[in-house]
């Protein structure tokens, strides 16, 4: 990642309602237009395993409903994964994605422009949020997101002509 300081890496998972929407480039657009880099990337079809691995305290956080509510929508499709690289990162992602309740997203945002269900409507139909976007919350989470999701020779170091402006 460099010596510079406030480079961070965050993970960000395009949810199965993202990909089968076709919303993978726009979405990926929107942090690159904010000079945060990618570093790696995979398309996965999440197991039980790692659905254990990656949401580990979110049945003691929420209990059991709510964590295999999760689970399921997770492997109702293909996810898509990726480490993004740039100045505070994680804050940019967190930033760009918008509320985790996409009705309460701001315009502009990820889940403001392309999500509109909310809390009250998912929780009285038995459905899990459909909010596009994972993304790790701050950098110990974003971390352990990483090494669950990548292995150290799956994430690259490259410059890119944006780099010339925070380096």
């Amino acid at each position: 990642m460099g010596d510079v300081t406030g480079i961070e890496r965050t993970l960000v998972l395009l949810k199965p309602d993202a990909v089968s929407r076709g919303l993978v480039g726009r979405v990926l657009s929107r942090f690159e237009d904010a000079l945060l880099k990618i570093v790696a990337c995979k398309m996965v079809l999440m197991d039980e395993e790692l659905n254990r691995q990656h949401y580990f305290d979110l049945e003691d956080r929420f209990g059991p409903e709510v964590y295999n509510a999760v689970a399921a929508f997770m492997q109702t499709g293909p996810v898509f994964a990726f480490v993004l690289e740039g100045v505070e990162a994680v804050a940019i992602v967190r930033k760009l994605v918008g509320a985790t309740y996409p009705d309460q997203a701001a315009p502009g945002t990820i889940r403001g422009d392309y999500a509109h269900q909310s809390k009250a409507y998912a929780n009285a139909n038995g459905l899990p949020v459909a909010n596009l976007v994972h993304a790790s919350a701050n950098l110990a989470e974003a971390k352990r997101e990483i090494d669950v999701w990548f292995a150290e020779g799956e994430l690259h170091e490259y410059r890119t002509l944006a780099d010339r402006y925070v380096s």
